[in-house]
């Protein structure tokens, strides 16, 4: 299925296009550029405010989901992750993974480095269909990747013809705001599917 994804800015890892647009074909990029140029043709349109980049690299994916807790929104304890509590069985462990997966889409990642020992969560990350590219940083980091990099360094890959429909969308008028962190994320698209969209 044909979906155009048109956005106020476009960057594509190497270049910036104002009213900018990417066409995906189920899973692969088909074009991209400014959205007056691109077929719009039978494809379903989404139209984003903000700024669309490439999926963001997570670099500690160890830690977040190895060594930190990501509570329940019924425990009341809010989004970051915590010190885990004594005693988390595998399943406890892989619901918490679950959760992470979920929060880190909610920052635009689409690319999550690490080793994963815990049985539980292997099968969460497995299953969240996130890129696996070697290497991982062991050390404590947070779930936004922007808030210790910038933009530039944070890209899993730049968004090309031919290659994988991993993207995200944020609240911003310049890519220049997203440096730092704290960019509200909109959407996150992996192998073309929105698997977070804002409420």
């Amino acid at each position: 299925m044909l979906t155009l994804h048109r956005a106020e800015l476009l960057f594509t890892g190497t270049a910036l296009i104002e009213d900018g647009a990417v066409l995906v074909d189920g899973a692969t990029v088909t074009a991209v550029g400014p959205a007056a140029e691109l077929p719009g043709g039978p494809a379903r349109l989404r139209e984003w405010p903000g700024v669309l980049v490439p999926g963001l690299l997570n670099r500690h994916g160890t830690w977040l989901l190895e060594h930190a807790y990501h509570p329940d929104p019924r425990e009341g304890l809010g989004e970051r992750p915590l010190a885990p509590p004594a005693g988390l069985s595998d399943e406890q462990w892989g619901g918490s993974a679950r959760r992470g997966l979920q929060r880190l889409l909610g920052h635009g990642v689409t690319a999550l480095a690490g080793t994963f020992a815990r049985p539980a969560v292997r099968t969460a990350v497995g299953r969240s269909g996130l890129r696996r590219p070697p290497g991982g940083d062991p050390a404590p980091g947070g779930l936004d990747p922007l808030a210790e990099r910038a933009l530039t360094a944070a890209l899993h890959r730049p968004l090309v013809v031919g290659g994988a429909a991993d993207f995200a969308v944020f609240a911003a008028g310049a890519v220049e705001e997203l440096d730092g962190g704290g960019a509200v994320c909109l959407g996150t698209v992996l192998d073309g599917r929105l698997l977070y969209r804002r409420r």
